[in-house]
C-alpha cells in the first residue's frame, strides 16, 4: 500500500508521527463509455460556457456561485487557509465507544507509526483498548477539514471520518407516529424467526454476485472473440499532452476493418465463420454436415424405410396397347 498522507497524531503533549493509508478499495469492474458502432472511447472536454473554448486543466480554478455573483478561488487562496497547511491530527476528546452513531461513519484509514520507535503509538492503542474509548479527532485532508473517530482494530489504529451533524438527515415519517399494537404472541414468533437465522457474522462468506457475473460475461466475450483490438489505440499513442487523442477514430476504424478482413478471408477459404455459415454465404448451399436447426428436426427427418416387398407386375398403359395393335395390323 502507498501512504496518502503523513502527519502527527497529537493529544496533550504526546506526539505520534503516523502515515495514513486507505483502509478500503473498490473492487468493481472498471467500465467506460464507448460508441456502439465502432468501440471508440467517449471523451469529455472542458468547455467554457461563455466563449465556447476548450479550457486546459491548468487554467481551471474553483469558484463559489450564489446565483448572482461568482467568487473565484485560486490555488493560492485555498493554500492560504490555516487548516490546509496543518499536518496534525488533533485529538479533541475521548468518548465512550457506544456513543458513536454508525450512521455517521464514513471513509476508513489505517495509521502506521512513522518513527524509529513505535512506543507512543502502542501506548495510545493500549490506552484506547483498556478504557473502551474512542478518540474524536479533527484534521485536514484534500482541502477539507474533517472530523473522525480514532479506534483500534487488531493491532492497528484506524481513523474513520465522520459526517458532520448537519449532513445526517432527520428521519421524520408521519406513518411512524401512528399507534401500533404488537401482541406478545407476535413478538414471540418474530423472535423465534430471528433465532432461526442467528449466526456469527463472517464477511468472507459474502461475495458481490453482480461483479462476479459481470467478470464472467466479459471473459466469455473475450473467449468468443467478441472484442475489438484496441491495444495499440489505448496504449502509449492514445493520448498526447493536454488530453487530446491522436487519430483515435482512425485507429479504431483500422482495427475494425482488419478484423472484418480476417473474417472475410476465412469465409472465402471455405472455413466456417463464428456462426458456421461461411459455405452458405458464398455458395448458397448449406454444408453437408450442417445439422438441422432446432425445431426443424421433426419436419426434415426422413421417413423410416419399410421392409422390402415384391412389387406386383404393373399393367401396361392403354395407349401402349393400342399402338401395338396398330403395328400388328399394318404388318
Amino acid at each position: 500500500m502507498r501512504s496518502i498522507w503523513k502527519g502527527a497524531l497529537t493529544f496533550g503533549l504526546v506526539n505520534v508521527p503516523v502515515k495514513v493509508y486507505s483502509a478500503t478499495e473498490d473492487h468493481d469492474v472498471p467500465l467506460h463509455q464507448v460508441h456502439n458502432a465502432d468501440g471508440g472511447r467517449i471523451r469529455y472536454q472542458r468547455i467554457c460556457e461563455i466563449d465556447g473554448e476548450v479550457v486546459p486543466y491548468a487554467d481551471i480554478e474553483r469558484a463559489y456561485d450564489d446565483g448572482e455573483q461568482t467568487v473565484v478561488l485560486t490555488k493560492d487562496d485555498l493554500a492560504s487557509l490555516p487548516s490546509e497547511r496543518s499536518r496534525e491530527i488533533d485529538v479533541v476528546e475521548f468518548v465512550p465507544s457506544d456513543q458513536i452513531d454508525l450512521l455517521t461513519l464514513d471513509k476508513a484509514y489505517y495509521l502506521e507509526p512513522d518513527s524509529s520507535s513505535p512506543k507512543s503509538y502502542v501506548l495510545l492503542r493500549k490506552t484506547l483498548e483498556q478504557t473502551d474509548r474512542t478518540a474524536i479527532v479533527r484534521f485536514s485532508l484534500r482541502q477539507k477539514t474533517r472530523l473522525a473517530a480514532l479506534r483500534v482494530r487488531g493491532d492497528v489504529l484506524v481513523l474513520q471520518t465522520l459526517l458532520w451533524a448537519d449532513e445526517v438527515r432527520e428521519a421524520a415519517f408521519p406513518s411512524l407516529d401512528e399507534s401500533v399494537r404488537i401482541s406478545a404472541k407476535e413478538l414471540e414468533l418474530s423472535a423465534s424467526l430471528v433465532e432461526s437465522f442467528s449466526s456469527d457474522f463472517d464477511p468472507e462468506s459474502f461475495t458481490d454476485e453482480y461483479q462476479e457475473e459481470l467478470r464472467t460475461l466479459i471473459d466469455a466475450k473475450l473467449e468468443k472473440g467478441d472484442a475489438l483490438d484496441t491495444s495499440e489505440t489505448f496504449g502509449e499513442k492514445a493520448e498526447k499532452e493536454g488530453g487530446e487523442v491522436i487519430d483515435l477514430m482512425a485507429a479504431l476504424r483500422a482495427s475494425v476493418e482488419r478484423s472484418r478482413a480476417a473474417r472475410g478471408d476465412a469465409n472465402r477459404s471455405g472455413a466456417p465463420s463464428d456462426d458456421g455459415t461461411a459455405a452458405e454465404e458464398h455458395t448458397g448451399k448449406k454444408p453437408a454436415t450442417e445439422k438441422p436447426a432446432a425445431g426443424e428436426s421433426a419436419a426434415k427427418k426422413p421417413a423410416a424405410k419399410k421392409p422390402a416387398t415384391k412389387k406386383p407386375a404393373t399393367k401396361e398403359p392403354a395407349a401402349k396397347k393400342a399402338a401395338t395393335r396398330k403395328s400388328a395390323k399394318a404388318s
